[in-house]
């Protein structure tokens, strides 16, 4: 499968590409319209031809000249459109979303018309898995009604699989899960990757597999860049910032509820999960965010920012990747990219399935990091926060909160 060639949508810091290469692919094309994500793909793969420009902008012809690739020379295509319009966050946030009447949920149909102009022998398209929630998903619907049009006027076979993969579940460090699309040309279905790790604690509930892994922990990822160096990007910038050595390793802001074992002074789910989430050395990381808020994790055990490589690792970005940009526009990048190892691990299984590669074991595979160390200890919650204890009241249950009041409300 010498010699591969992918146009990839969307790329922002590449976490796909680097994955798709990692396999044997070559990105022969990027087009990314965010000027400080350019600049990391220029400094890290400069040989990559790039597009810095709103894709709505740039024809699949014109992309092909910049390419210097002919109309049937593109094998894969890979992207993943902007998911804001579907994400959870904006149904928590706002109750709902506006899906597809968002001008965001545009670049579905962007990404068609190249697989539409280019007919590439496989593409592969990834998305938050909110696409596919159940009630709300018209991006869905309209990705399946495209690729049927697409094959009845040019007489393709692309027979979309779909899946729902947790990043966990083949050897990344963190949970993640992501929606994937992959479709062949000539009508052969894509099989996804069995998964090759699991949650240790199934075992115990009778779910043994002898040949699935436990699945990699944080520590494996990052123990190695334990004493990262303090610095003001990793500095929590919050007056409640003060409350996160008094949440134990693995937990969050429910910690300090009516339903936690610390002091009442949160009410309960009145917050994000990720709200004062703290990371465990033994368990993988919860998902790596774009644009958190600033009392938002997960954070590291040590009660203070991830750093950018820490960052980076979790989403199993190699090594030798660099960013540009400041602190924000950095984990940006990094928490908008695919985890490029689950990306090897599609790519690897493409090739195997289409292009008549041999199976081999992932390149950016990480190794398990042994002995995993004892948790932090927990600091006494700061007195100043004691006058919060015992203001809140319980829960009123499921969808009852304001804002399953506001969801009612708006149906």
């Amino acid at each position: 499968m010498a010699d591969l060639k992918l146009f990839s949508l969307f790329t922002g810091a590449g976490g796909l590409d680097y994955g798709f290469e990692a396999a044997g692919f070559k990105t022969a094309l990027a087009i990314e319209m965010d000027s400080e994500a350019c600049a990391t793909l220029r400094m890290n793969r400069p040989s990559w031809p790039l597009i810095q420009e709103d894709i709505h902008r740039i024809s699949p012809s014109r992309a092909l000249q910049e390419s210097s690739l002919g109309t049937r020379d593109v094998d894969v295509i890979i992207g993943g459109p902007p998911c804001q319009p579907f994400s959870k966050s904006g149904y928590w946030a706002r109750g709902d979303s506006k899906r597809l009447a968002d001008p965001r949920a545009n670049t579905l149909e962007s990404f068609l018309q190249y697989v539409e102009n280019l007919r590439p022998a496989v593409f592969v398209l990834e998305n938050v898995h909110g696409i596919c929630y159940n009630g709300k998903d018209e991006g869905l619907k309209l990705l399946l009604d495209r690729v049927e049009a697409i094959n009845r006027v040019h007489g393709t076979n692309y027979i979309p699989k779909i899946s729902i993969l947790n990043a966990a579940d083949y050897g990344v460090p963190q949970v993640r899960k992501r929606f994937f699309m992959v479709a062949s040309k000539d009508g052969q279905e894509f099989i996804f990757p069995n998964p090759t790790h699991m949650d240790p604690r199934k075992r115990k509930q009778g779910q043994i597999e002898k040949k699935i892994y436990d699945h990699m922990l944080a520590w494996d990822a990052i123990g190695d860049l334990n004493d990262e160096p303090p610095t003001s990007d990793l500095k929590i910038n919050s007056k409640w910032a003060e409350v996160l050595p008094s949440i134990p390793e693995g937990h969050n802001y429910l910690y300090h509820t009516i339903k936690g074992e610390g002091r009442d002074i949160f009410g309960y789910r009145t917050k994000y999960w990720s709200y004062l989430l703290k990371l465990a050395k033994n368990r993988p990381s919860w998902t790596i965010q774009a644009t958190p808020a600033r009392e938002c994790g997960p954070f590291h055990w040590k009660n203070r920012r991830l750093s950018v490589r820490e960052m980076a690792r979790l989403q199993t970005i190699p090594d030798d990747i660099s960013f540009a940009g400041g602190f924000g526009s950095v984990q940006r990048q990094i928490g908008n990219a695919v985890p490029s190892l689950l990306a090897e691990v599609i790519a690897r299984e493409i090739g195997v399935q289409f292009f008549g590669a041999r199976r081999r074991r992932p390149r950016l595979a990480i190794e398990p990091r042994r002995p995993v160390p004892e948790a932090e200890p927990v600091e006494g919650l700061p007195y100043q926060f004691l006058k919060w204890e015992g203001k809140f009241s319980r829960h009123p249950g499921e969808g009852y909160g304001p804002k399953g009041r506001m969801r009612r409300s708006a149906e």
